[in-house]
């Protein structure tokens, strides 16, 4: 005697060598004995033999018509061997038995399961729907084999044009879109980036980081919203001295700028006069939500994205020839270059030059000022003043502000100039950290910026404060000292066309001085969301930032050529490029001195990882390399 039995969801056959009341002791094909319980016993037969039961069975469910099945099958529940008894006319054979019980398992969508061996057909509403959900999944099948096809072959499939930024940056593993690029993926062994590229998707791969910055933080673009602005208030008072800025060549937002009056009986009143959009909007505005929701402009070489409109700008940036609203603190400064007093003015600067380090420095620099050999130009007795004056400034503070000996590198960026890596020719140009030139901006800037924090301070009106204590720096709503810098206080106000912490601090200075309520307070949740925002939105910022830079520096290795590069040692195992700031591993190198000079080969340069491959290839000569920092970066103002 020979059984049909399910086991582990699975049929098999084999032949009784003792039958028990509750189980059977069966033997299978393959020699293995095994216990079966008796429930679990579909069929008893005779012939064939247990291998050749299946076999056939197989062979003849094969050419069952599950359709027909359920044609001929009735509304109730019935037994497999019920079914096959209609079917064949007659008592059927064990392999006819088997293979309707076969056929039956294999149709989940026909037959509903209830019990060992017994099924019920599916209602015809459910089975329609259910095959209508299959026909769905198999031409969704073909749709994704083809999108596959397509993306390897270098093609873009149409599907994909209006999910791309969704493709590459955040997928969603439910669409088939995604599924057919995994599948592509898989079957190139390429990343989504790159197969993505390699169909059109995106420009070039600086435009594939720039698509992925911006749309987890520009989601809904760059362009603004046409709002109208107060123009620039005609009846302000005048200052009474010109104004010049100092600003780098690619600066459009100035928002300071300086002048310098010559007192008749000795001395100086010294202007610091900064830009007052606070003037033109009121927080809830709309243009002020617009700068709430940017919360500072982005910086990357080449290009920037700015907090508030270009038009507005325009208006309120202090460019050279036109007399512009401004915050203006003055200092009266004695012969001897004490500070005497400070006053606070709201009022229209004029302008008289937009002053360039490109143009100034090779004139005001550290060697013509020790010589005395500062030539003639425009502002040059004016600028003396105040680089004397930040001398002053600096010793009096304790703390330098511009750390001597390190270097911050520029990037300019030429669109018009392609190459074989996506458009755009760079030039990255070194610069000296603490010229004079930054060394009187600095001084200037942190002079105006813990005066007004401390003015905000004292008559308890609030404000948002750069603290730092034990080495660590934060934005609190509450003053503190910046033991970086050496003050007291510290409020950032100097840049409010580019931070809206600095404009935030402005509405405040503004509403002090006009004797009016101020617009925030200190334990508002408009006050201490912006403090939470603005952390997190200006540090996501500057690490796109210092990115994009590495990727100009990957870019700069491309451009030049070469593959030899001298370099510094920085901490184990990293190490510095000297003719770009770029940090790279270089596992390979032997330890040696920090900052002592090696030749290392850079090789496989990845403009998707932003990344490139680093391997030792000599010593250089004994001495060490300036002093320069992993970043090249930083403004303490």
């Amino acid at each position: 005697m020979n059984v049909l039995f399910e086991e582990d969801g699975a049929f098999k056959a084999g032949a009784v060598l003792a039958d028990n009341d509750s189980s059977l002791q069966v033997e299978l094909p393959t020699g293995k004995r095994t216990k079966v319980k008796s429930g679990n016993v579909l069929l008893r037969f005779a012939a064939p033999g247990a291998q050749q039961l299946l076999a056939a069975a197989e062979t003849e469910a094969a050419a069952l018509d599950v359709d027909f099945l359920w044609e001929v099958s009735g509304a109730e529940e019935f037994g497999f061997e019920d079914l096959a008894r209609e079917y064949y006319g007659a008592a059927p054979q064990a392999a006819q038995s088997s293979a309707i019980l076969l056929r039956l398992h294999s149709a989940p969508i026909h037959f509903h399961r209830k019990g060992r061996g017994r099924f019920r057909k599916a209602p015809p509403e459910i089975l329609q729907a259910a095959l209508a959900g299959l026909e769905k999944k198999r031409q969704q099948a073909i749709l994704q084999e083809r999108m596959a096809a397509e993306l390897q072959a270098g093609t873009l499939p149409g599907e994909f044009v209006p999910l791309l930024p969704q493709l590459l940056y955040k997928p969603d593993r439910n669409r088939i879109e995604t599924k057919a690029l995994e599948a592509a993926c898989a079957a190139s062994g390429l990343s989504a980036a790159r197969l993505l590229g390699n169909a059109g998707a995106f420009a070039d791969t600086h435009a594939y980081h720039l698509g992925r910055f911006l749309f987890e933080h520009f989601p809904q673009g760059t362009e603004f919203a046409q709002l109208a602005a107060a123009p620039p208030a005609a009846d302000l008072p005048v200052a009474q001295m010109p104004a010049f800025s100092i600003d780098d060549a690619t600066t459009t937002e100035i928002d300071d700028a300086f002048s310098v009056e010559f007192l008749p009986a000795g001395g100086w009143r010294i202007g610091i006069h900064i830009a007052a959009p606070g003037l033109a909007m009121q927080p809830g505005s709309g243009l002020a939500d617009i700068a709430r929701a940017r919360l500072s402009t982005v910086y990357f070489p080449g290009r920037k994205i700015t907090m508030l409109p270009d038009a507005f700008i325009e208006q309120y940036t202090l460019a050279e020839g036109a007399e512009k609203p401004a915050l203006s603190l003055y200092l009266e400064v004695a012969p001897d270059l004490r500070v005497l007093a400070t006053e606070t003015r709201i009022e229209r600067v004029g302008v008289a030059a937009n002053l360039r380090h490109h143009d100034i420095e090779p004139k005001f620099n550290a060697t013509t000022l020790a010589n005395g050999t500062v030539p003639e130009f425009r502002f040059r007795d004016e600028l003396t003043v105040l680089w004397r004056l930040a001398e002053v400034l600096e010793a009096g503070r304790g703390k330098a502000s511009a750390q001597a000996g390190l270097f911050d590198f520029n990037y300019y960026v030429d669109w018009n100039i392609p190459s074989a890596h996506g458009p755009g020719h760079v030039d990255i140009q070194v610069r000296p950290r603490g010229s004079p030139l930054d060394k009187l901006v600095a001084e200037l800037m942190i002079v105006a910026n813990a005066t007004w924090g401390a003015q905000l301070r004292d008559v308890g009106v609030a404000g948002i404060y750069r603290v730092q204590t034990a080495g660590k720096v934060r934005m609190s709503g509450v003053a503190g000292p910046h033991d970086g810098l050496g003050v007291d206080c510290y409020a950032w106000s100097s840049s409010p066309l580019r931070r809206y912490v600095d404009l935030l601090n402005q509405w405040q200075m503004l509403s002090l001085l006009r004797g009016e309520p101020a617009p925030f307070t200190a334990n508002s949740e408009a006050m201490l969301a912006t403090i939470r925002d603005f952390e997190l939105t200006y540090a996501a910022y500057a690490d796109f930032q210092r990115q994009m830079e590495r990727y100009w520096c990957l870019r700069w290795l491309l451009q030049e050529g070469g593959s030899e590069f001298a370099a510094h040692r920085l901490r184990e195992p990293l190490v510095r490029l000297e003719a770009v700031p770029l940090v790279l591993r270089c596992p390979s190198a032997p330890s040696g001195t920090p900052r002592s000079r090696l030749l290392v080969a850079v090789r496989d340069i990845d403009l998707f990882d932003i990344d490139a491959h680093c391997r030792f290839a000599g010593e250089l000569a004994t001495e060490v390399s300036p002093e320069l920092d992993e970043e090249g970066v930083g403004n303490p103002y």
